[in-house]
């Protein structure tokens, strides 16, 4: 099994998500929609807050400095063939609507009603579902995803990440 680190950045401005539209890749032969985020770096991998940074200043152009409470709020863990995938998914909000043209697709501003509508992967998804029903809650969830025994879309199973040892 080989590992694939992601860090992605959920970042609101007046109950809207910055959202890129990327019109295909090496996954997908079609439009789909994506947060502003990529892979870490072999020197970032003890450190995705840092890879989120850098990916969100390479797509959007937004500094540390725009960035309000940002802190990170799921894991999400998944299978591909012989590859575990670890996305971390930071949330956070930005008083600063102005963004810059990336090659790697383009940004638009959408209402969180909207994005539930958008082409998104199975587990985003479902992350952004979870996150509707519990917007207040403070801790970092863990979600995995699995096949459903009975041939039904996907699930994800949530769990809270906390310190047992802490008291």
């Amino acid at each position: 099994m080989k590992l694939r680190h992601m860090a992605v950045a959920v970042i609101e401005r007046d109950k809207r998500l910055l959202m890129m539209k990327r019109d295909g890749s090496r996954l997908f032969p079609f439009e789909f929609w994506s947060f502003v985020g990529g892979h870490l770096e072999p020197n970032e991998l003890n450190d995705p807050r840092g890879a989120c940074i850098r990916e969100i200043y390479e797509e959007s152009g937004l500094e540390e400095s725009d960035l309000i409470d940002f802190r990170l709020r799921y894991v999400l863990l998944r299978q591909k063939e012989d590859e575990i995938r670890i996305q971390y998914v930071f949330f956070g909000r930005t008083r600063r609507f102005e963004v810059v043209a990336s090659d790697e697709g383009n940004l638009y501003w959408m209402n969180k009603t909207q994005v539930q509508q958008l082409n998104l992967s199975t587990i985003i998804r479902g992350m952004l579902e979870h996150h509707m029903e519990h917007e207040h809650e403070e801790r970092v969830m863990v979600g995995t995803i699995r096949k459903h025994p009975d041939g039904e879309k996907p699930r994800i199973q949530w769990s809270l990440m906390d310190d047992p040892l802490r008291f």
